[in-house]
């Protein structure tokens, strides 16, 4: 049995690149004041697709000089956005450089296409002499490539892994980063999603027939389908001894998660969002949590017909009535559904939640559903005392996660 840190793990740093803004402080005043980043996609041509806008990141720099980078070496954008939104998490934790014990400070990445713009590039430019990014840019390719540059460029010399579930990916990234450390693996973690936005991902997503013509509408009756965006959500988790000990400025407290499949179909979830009820159970009894105790819950809610029929009947199978007097939102409606960033971004919307007692919105919410009768915060945040956040992924395969992050007292 590996000894694990009886002190749980908590949140101290926070980074984050999305349609809204370039960091943090952007999304979340962007989530707060009702605002959406979704617009026309300007990087590639859209003909064809079954709608040409999405949450395309346009507020944005990379400096290669910032992460020890040369000029000359090109790297693939979703690189770039998760490079960008992990300074910010470790310069907002507030964690000493260069590090005293790097070896006890690591990563866990996840990523639904890696460095898709990357081979694209390459499948287009065979003549690796010609124009355009040299061959440091064929490392993008691999899933792996980000997680190695950002432990190369801050010094992360613990363990470094890449997850892809799909868009679960984000979520259970927090939940595995989270396991090293109870583990006693690592001492501080690195968290992170990221994607970026792609001629090959978006046109199977839509040969998928997952993309609206219109709005994303999540649990409205005229709901019809999701938009896809871009970006980087990362969280620093720490075990809260070693955060105490340095005086840490702790967000909330991680204090369990689930992970499983339904097995039951590529897109479709399964009847009565069964996968979902269990891992939303796995991660209350994880976290030695009460149903009653849950105060908000940030849901996937993508706004497709089925799914969000679905969560909301495992909502009401795992909280029972306590699920009406609770505030539910996704706010997929201002950020898109930047597929493994997906999860990321909701946990930091979940733990500011928490900080500053206010729901973010589900935007877009015009006419009721009767199988959707939950509160889902329409269209305006909201003032509310949150200590315990629910926050729900599913994805493509029938992958499903959920963590809960909780108030630590006194803070």
């Amino acid at each position: 049995m590996l000894p694990t840190t009886a002190e749980g793990v908590v949140v101290t740093g926070l980074g984050a690149v999305s349609c809204l803004g370039p960091d943090v402080e952007s999304l979340w005043r962007g989530l707060l004041e009702g605002r959406s980043g979704i617009g026309p996609i300007t990087k590639f041509d859209t003909t064809g697709y079954r709608n040409d806008r999405g949450g395309e990141v346009t507020d944005f720099q990379f400096q290669p000089a910032d992460f020890g980078i040369p000029a000359e070496e090109a790297l693939d954008e979703a690189t770039q956005f998760v490079l960008v939104a992990s300074a910010e998490a470790l310069a907002d934790s507030g964690l000493a450089f260069p590090l005293a014990r790097p070896e006890r400070v690591g990563l866990v990445f996840s990523t639904n296409f890696g460095g898709a713009a990357a081979w694209e590039w390459f499948v287009e430019n065979p003549d690796l002499g010609g124009p355009g990014p040299t061959t440091a840019l064929f490392r993008q390719f691999a899933f792996h490539s980000a997680a190695d540059q950002a432990a190369c460029s801050f010094g992360l010399r613990g363990p470094t892994l890449t997850l892809s579930n799909s868009c679960s990916s984000g979520t259970s990234a927090l939940g595995y980063a989270a396991d090293l450390i109870r583990h006693g693996r690592a001492e501080v973690m690195l968290a992170g999603g990221y994607d970026t936005l792609s001629p090959s991902s978006l046109s199977g997503l839509s040969a998928l027939r997952t993309l609206t013509a219109e709005e994303i509408r999540p649990f409205d009756r005229n709901r019809s389908g999701t938009l896809f965006g871009e970006g980087a959500g990362v969280l620093v988790l720490e075990g809260r001894a070693h955060a105490e000990a340095r005086g840490a400025r702790i967000y909330a407290e991680l204090v369990g998660y689930g992970m499983n499949n339904n097995a039951y179909h590529l897109t479709a979830p399964d009847k009565g969002g069964e996968g979902l009820v269990q891992v939303m159970r796995r991660a209350l009894a994880d976290a030695q949590v009460l149903p009653e105790e849950i105060d908000y819950v940030n849901a996937h809610g993508t706004g497709t017909q089925y799914h969000d029929a679905a969560e909301t009947q495992a909502l009401k199978a795992v909280l029972g009535n306590h699920a009406y007097r609770i505030p539910v939102s996704s706010i997929k409606a201002a950020t898109a559904h930047p597929m493994a960033a997906a999860g990321t971004l909701e946990a930091i919307a979940s733990v500011l939640a928490i900080r500053d007692g206010m729901v973010p919105p589900t935007l877009h919410y015009e006419t009721p559903d009767p199988e959707c009768d939950l509160d889902y915060v329409p269209n305006v945040a909201r003032p509310a005392t949150v200590h315990c956040v629910l926050s729900i992924s599913s994805g493509i395969g029938g992958n499903n996660a959920a963590v809960i992050f909780r108030r630590v007292p006194g803070r």
